[in-house]
C-alpha cells in the first residue's frame, strides 16, 4: 500500500472561513500559549464574535484580591461519616468565600491586539467597511493568512504562533500603513471575573482600572517591555515592530503609529511571567520556525485517509480528524491538563477538569504522538504532595486526585465536583499508555509512584460490606452520569469496571518494576461488586431507581465499561442491549461531545461497525463541529475539546483496532466496502 499523502491530506482540511463567523475564529498556538484572531488576523472586533478572542497562556493565572484570602478549610464540609470523607459541596453560610475559591485562581486574559482602521475623513472603519474577505488558516504550516478590504482598500495578514516561545507576530501589507490609516491597537483588560457563574465570566472585563497597573518602559526605538500588574499577580509582555512609534491611549490601551511611508509592517508581541524577560524574535524567524514545526508534525505520528469511500460521510468524518489534531496540539498539549476550551477562552474560571484528562489527551500515543501527553503528565507528580493530604484530610490512603483544579491541584468547592471519582484511575491509564509507547525502566520508573499512589486511594476508597461480602464504590459519590445524587448512589457500572481495571494495571506495574503489590489492591480487585443490572442491561449505579426510563439524560457512562475499557467483567450479550436501549431511549440532546466517541467505541467492541460509525457521526447540537473544527455545545461553550479528543480515540480505535480485538484491517468500521480507510503510524487501543 503507498503511503499517505499527508501534505494533501492536512491541506484539503484548512479551515477557509469568508465573513465573520461569530462562533468560529481561528487560533494559532503550541500547546503553552495562543491567540485567538477575528476575520483581520487579529483582534480587532471583538464585538463580533460570540467567543472571547483571547491570548492566554498555561502559566498566567490571578487571585482576585491576593492568592490567599481565604482557603478550602473556610469551607464546610458535608458527608463526613466518622473518619472518612468531608466534602466542600455546599457554601451554606460562607457564599463569598465559596465562589471566591470556585474562581481563583482564574486564567488571564494577556491583552487584546487588534487592527485600527482609519477612513480617509480620519474615522474609525467597521466591520461594515470590509468586504472580499478570506482567510486561510495553513494547517500544514500553522500560518493564518487574511486577505480582504478595508474602506475598498486591499489588507493582507500573515499571523503565526513561535512553536516553541509564547510569542505571536503578524505580517501586515496595505497601502493603508503608507497613508497612515492603519494602527495596531493594544488593550488590556482588567483581571477580575465579571460573574460567579461560569458561563457568563467568559466576557473581559474593561472597567475597575484601579485593580491593575500596566507600565511601559522603551527597551530600544523598535521594542518595548509592558509590565502587567494585579494584586500578587503579574506579567511581562515585550513588543517590536518594523517602524513606527508607539504611543500610549489611556492607562491600560496603547496605539502602534506606523511611519516612514511603508507598505509594509512587521508586529510581534512575547510574554512571560513577571520575573522573567519575554524572548522575542523576529516575524520572520517566527515564522520559519512554525513551517519546520508543522511540517514535523503533520509528516511524523499518525494519519488516517478515506478518500475513496462510498460512504457521503467520509469526507466530513475526515475534516474533524485532521482538524481535531491540529487543536487539540495546541490546546491540549502543554504542561498542564487543559480546560475544556483549553487556551481559546475561558470556561469555568480557566480550570481544568482532571475526569476530561482522559479525553483531551489519552488519543495522542495512539496517534504516536506519546511525547504531547508526557508534557501535562509531569503536573501530576508536581502536585502528588497535595493529592496526598487530600486524601489523608478524608481518611483515605495514598492520593485523591481533584476534580476541578488550577495549577496548584486545590480542589474547588463545587456541588458535584468533589464527589466524582472517575478521575481517580486516569494516571494509571495514561502512565500504562505511555509505557505501551515505550517499554523501558525510564517510563517505569518515572510514573511508578504516580500509580501506585492511586491505587493506594482506590483500594481505601472501597468500602467492605460484611453482610454481601464485597467491596463497594460509594455512598457518598456522583457517577460520571452526572445527574445522579451522591448520597443516593453507589457502585456506578464505569466506575466499578475503571476500579478493577486500574487496580490491576498497578500490580502489572509493581511486578514490572520487581516490587511488591500493595495486597489491598487484589483483594478490592477481586471482590468488588458485581457490575449491577436489571432487565437484561446494565444501570447506571447498583441504586439506579429505574432502567433508562426517568435516567435517561446526560452521559450514557454505563457503555464505558466496554469502549473506554476493556470491559473484562463484563457480559458482551448485556452490554449489546444496553446499547439498544441506549439508542432507543436515550435523550441525545442532553449529552455531551465525547458520549457520541465513548458510545462508538462501545459498538466497536461489539462487532457493530455501522453503529460506530452513526453514532460517531450522529446529528445532534452538540455533535456539530463548527467550520474552525470546534466542537459545539451550546450557548456559552461554543467549543468542547473533550469532543475533539474523544474523537480521535475512537477513529484510531476503529481503524488500528484494540488489544484481544479482531486480527483484521479497520475492525471499528464497517466490512461492506463502504468505507476506505488507510492509515498509518497509529498504535492499538487497550
Amino acid at each position: 500500500m503507498t503511503q499517505i499523502d499527508r501534505r494533501a491530506l492536512v491541506t484539503r482540511h484548512n479551515p477557509v472561513i469568508r465573513g465573520i463567523v461569530p462562533m468560529a475564529p481561528l487560533s494559532v498556538g503550541n500547546g503553552e500559549f495562543a491567540f485567538t484572531a477575528d476575520l483581520t488576523g487579529m483582534q480587532t472586533f471583538p464585538e463580533a464574535y460570540e467567543v472571547p478572542l483571547s491570548t492566554q497562556s498555561q502559566w498566567g493565572w490571578h487571585s482576585s484580591g491576593g492568592r490567599h484570602v481565604w482557603k478550602l478549610a473556610d469551607v464546610p464540609l458535608q458527608y463526613r461519616d466518622g473518619e472518612r470523607g468531608g466534602y466542600p459541596i455546599r457554601a451554606e453560610d460562607r457564599e463569598e468565600t465559596y465562589h471566591w475559591l470556585r474562581q481563583n485562581p482564574h486564567r488571564l486574559q494577556l491583552g487584546e491586539f487588534g487592527f485600527r482602521f482609519v477612513s480617509a475623513s480620519g474615522e474609525s472603519l467597521t466591520t461594515a467597511h470590509l468586504t472580499d474577505a478570506e482567510q486561510t488558516l495553513d494547517l500544514w504550516s500553522g500560518i493564518l493568512t487574511s486577505r480582504f478590504r478595508a474602506d475598498g482598500v486591499p489588507v493582507s495578514v500573515q499571523t503565526v504562533c513561535h512553536p516553541q516561545l509564547d510569542q505571536f507576530g503578524v505580517v501586515v501589507e496595505s497601502p493603508l500603513l503608507a497613508e497612515g490609516r492603519l494602527e495596531i491597537a493594544i488593550r488590556f483588560p482588567a483581571p477580575g471575573m465579571v460573574s460567579t457563574s461560569w458561563d457568563r465570566s467568559i466576557a473581559l472585563n474593561w472597567g475597575e482600572a484601579d485593580s491593575h497597573s500596566t507600565e511601559c518602559r522603551r527597551v530600544s526605538p523598535n521594542e518595548a517591555l509592558i509590565e502587567r500588574t494585579m494584586d500578587d499577580d503579574g506579567y511581562r509582555v515585550a513588543v517590536g515592530w518594523s517602524h513606527g512609534e508607539l504611543m500610549r491611549e489611556s492607562a491600560h490601551a496603547f496605539w502602534l503609529k506606523p511611519g516612514g511611508g511603508a507598505g509594509r509592517l512587521e508586529f510581534a508581541a512575547g510574554f512571560a511571567r513577571s520575573n522573567a524577560i519575554p524572548e522575542l524574535v523576529s516575524v520572520t524567524e517566527t515564522i520559519a520556525a512554525s513551517e519546520r514545526h508543522w511540517e514535523s508534525f503533520w509528516s511524523e505520528g499518525g494519519a488516517i485517509e478515506m478518500a475513496g469511500s462510498r460512504d457521503p460521510r467520509a469526507a466530513e468524518l475526515e475534516r474533524r480528524i485532521v482538524q481535531s489534531l491540529f487543536l487539540t496540539a495546541i490546546h491540549c498539549a502543554g504542561s498542564l491538563p487543559p480546560q475544556e476550551t483549553g487556551l481559546l477562552y475561558n470556561s469555568w474560571f480557566g480550570k481544568f477538569h482532571l475526569e476530561m484528562h482522559w479525553w483531551h489527551a489519552f488519543h495522542f500515543p495512539l496517534w504516536g504522538r506519546a511525547g504531547l501527553l508526557r508534557k501535562s503528565m509531569g503536573w501530576y507528580r508536581d502536585i502528588l504532595p497535595a493529592a496526598r493530604e487530600l486524601a489523608k484530610a478524608q481518611g483515605y490512603e495514598g492520593a485523591r486526585w481533584p476534580k476541578m483544579v488550577a495549577p496548584d491541584g486545590v480542589q474547588s468547592p463545587s456541588p458535584i465536583g468533589p464527589l466524582l471519582i472517575w478521575q481517580q484511575p486516569h494516571p494509571i491509564a495514561l502512565a500504562e499508555l505511555l509505557y505501551l509507547a515505550d517499554r523501558s525502566d525510564d517510563t517505569l520508573e518515572q510514573y511508578g509512584e504516580l500509580v501506585f499512589a492511586s491505587a493506594d486511594f482506590m483500594a481505601s476508597f472501597a468500602l467492605w460490606d460484611e453482610a454481601g461480602g464485597r467491596y463497594v464504590l460509594g455512598p457518598p459519590v456522583i457517577p460520571a452520569q452526572e445527574r445522579h445524587k451522591g448520597e443516593q448512589t453507589w457502585n456506578p457500572t464505569y466506575e466499578l469496571e475503571y476500579w478493577r481495571h486500574g487496580l490491576d494495571l498497578a500490580e502489572q506495574w509493581a511486578q514490572r518494576l520487581g516490587r511488591k503489590a500493595n495486597p489491598k489492591w487484589a483483594d478490592v480487585r477481586d471482590k468488588l461488586s458485581a457490575l449491577p443490572e436489571a432487565e437484561g442491561v446494565y444501570l447506571a449505579h447498583e441504586n439506579a431507581p429505574d432502567t433508562f426510563v426517568r435516567t435517561n439524560t446526560d452521559h450514557p457512562s454505563m457503555l464505558g465499561a466496554f469502549g473506554m475499557l476493556p470491559g473484562h467483567t463484563v457480559d458482551r450479550e448485556t452490554m449489546r442491549r444496553t446499547l439498544d436501549r441506549v439508542m432507543e431511549s436515550w435523550s441525545w440532546g442532553t449529552t455531551w461531545g465525547w458520549d457520541y466517541p465513548m458510545a462508538a467505541m462501545t459498538a466497536a467492541r461489539l462487532g457493530d461497525g455501522k453503529r460506530a460509525v452513526d453514532l460517531l457521526l450522529m446529528d445532534v447540537t452538540k455533535n456539530t463541529y463548527l467550520p474552525n473544527g470546534h466542537n459545539y455545545q451550546r450557548p456559552g461553550l461554543m467549543a468542547y475539546l473533550p469532543g475533539n479528543g474523544g474523537l480521535l480515540t475512537a477513529v484510531a480505535m476503529m481503524a488500528c483496532g484494540w488489544q484481544g480485538g479482531p486480527e483484521c484491517h479497520a475492525p471499528g468500521f464497517p466490512d461492506d466496502g463502504s468505507w476506505n480507510v488507510r492509515w498509518e503510524g497509529l498504535h492499538r487501543f487497550m
